[in-house]
């Protein structure tokens, strides 16, 4: 009797396993072409794009491309198909998190590697990283490379031997990407960075012992934070202060100098001249300074807003008003009166100079929101300069350009399907980025409006 039940339920599994369709198709709409940093622009109109086991098998005309027997229909006609968003500088804290950022389009998101012997690491402004949320966005781990070790009471540089020992380490704790940090002098980066390369690890460069330019020279392969990457431009004594104690008190004077800077000043011609002529990328995270932009919108008006605790956001926008919230350490968080729009200033001097980007939103810092402030940076990225295809590429495409995203932001056979449907053109206005008619994740298509009952 106990065998006769046991076939009698393997065959019913295997019937709902038959009529469960292993494969999807969105046919009818236009895929965005957003190769060569958004400079492409070959759109494929009535297309179909065909999905099996997580992967997207065929792309091409809808005259030309055969729609398997059995496959579960996406009709697409009259919308357009994009990439999942990658956020490649965030946290995701819980599972309220990961459904926001979901729920905005973002299926890809990097955040701080847990850490296995004890709870995430964490900085003050972000929450540790939870590793466990369902449905989730793909996670790739983000590991930090100081250049200081400390030794009892004293704190000395590492040399190239400790940076590969320390980025070994991070690998081995599950890092896609590295952080290089403040105290990376240049022999360090020159050591580190070849072999992240070798291991299939990004870079991403915040200095102060290395110039920047001497990180181009290593091999870095992303700056993050506009006011951090354009030190340069500051007076060498001020340079050395903000290097030595980047969230002190020098970190207030620099912002007040940035915040004067003329637009004729030399120093600032010569560093977006060398920005732009890098081949390391930009992520200016420009959604930390939004809430100090006059012109700024209440992020908590978005539907995903209601699933997120102010708490677990720092300095957070006031629900009802908007604005900023006043830091309690002016020192560490403080910014000084127009500083935000000096921000997009100078990152416009730098996308003029050739320089490309990718998307980051700095999330949860400074009032920033899962998948909300993502959407708030491709904006502002195409306030600074560029189109809303070159915002969409910088959000998809461009991260293919590094080894850990190498099977994501294109639609094209082999790549992962992360893939987005969304009603309106969105290189006709990126706020069409968020006007998602629905989400593919790993191949299976997520339930949108079911995201907001979730917590």
């Amino acid at each position: 009797m106990t065998i006769i039940l046991v076939f009698a339920l393997a065959v019913i599994a295997a019937a709902h396993q038959d009529t469960t369709p292993t494969t999807l198709v969105i046919r009818g709409g236009t895929i965005v072409d957003v190769r060569d940093y958004g400079a492409s622009a070959r759109d494929l109109r009535d297309a179909v794009v065909v999905v099996q086991h997580g992967k997207i098998t065929a792309v091409g005309p809808r005259a030309s491309t055969k729609v398997p027997a059995g496959a579960r229909v996406i009709d697409a006609r009259g919308k357009y198909v994009v990439p999942g968003y990658v956020d490649g500088f965030a946290a995701l804290a819980n599972q309220a998190f990961a459904n926001a950022d979901l729920y905005m389009g973002v299926t890809s998101v990097v955040a701080a590697v847990p850490d296995s012997s004890g709870p995430p690491v964490a900085d003050a402004r972000r929450a540790p990283t939870f590793a466990h949320a369902d449905p989730s966005p793909r996670l790739f781990f983000l590991g930090h490379v100081s250049g200081l070790i400390r030794e009892g009471d004293s704190v000395r540089q590492m040399t190239g031997v400790d940076a590969v020992a320390r980025l070994d380490s991070e690998t081995q704790r599950g890092a896609k990407v590295v952080l290089l940090h403040y105290g990376m002098n240049p022999s360090a980066l020159r050591a580190a960075v070849p072999r992240a390369h070798a291991l299939g690890v990004a870079t991403i460069g915040e200095l102060g012992a290395s110039t920047y330019y001497e990180a181009q020279d290593a091999g870095v392969d992303v700056f993050v934070h506009t006011s951090r990457y354009s030190l340069e431009i500051a007076p060498p004594a001020l340079r050395a202060r903000v290097a030595q104690r980047p969230f002190g008190p020098p970190r207030l004077e620099y912002y007040r100098y940035l915040t004067s800077l003329s637009p004729d000043d030399t120093s600032l011609a010569r560093h977006a001249r060398l920005l732009g002529a890098g081949r390391t990328l930009l992520m200016p995270t420009l959604s930390l300074n939004y809430l100090q932009l006059r012109d700024h919108e209440n992020p908590w008006h978005e539907p995903a807003a209601a699933l997120i605790d102010p708490a677990m956001i720092h300095l957070p926008a006031d629900r009802q008003t908007g604005a900023p919230t006043a830091p309690a350490d002016t020192v560490r968080d403080g910014v000084p009166a127009g500083s935000g729009e000096a921000i997009l200033d100078l990152e416009r001097r730098y996308r003029a100079a050739g320089a490309h980007y990718l998307a980051g939103s700095g999330t949860s810092a400074f009032g920033t929101m899962p998948g909300i402030s993502l959407h708030t940076e491709l904006e502002l990225l195409v306030r600074i300069g560029l189109t809303p295809r070159q915002a969409l590429a910088a959000a998809t495409w461009n991260f293919s350009r590094l080894a850990p995203w190498s099977s994501l932001g294109e639609i094209a056979p082999g790549r992962d399907a992360d893939l987005l449907v969304l009603d309106a053109d969105p290189t006709k206005d990126i706020r069409n980025a968020k006007r998602i008619h629905a989400i593919v994740l790993r191949g299976t298509v997520i339930d949108r409006p079911g995201l907001l009952r979730k917590n």
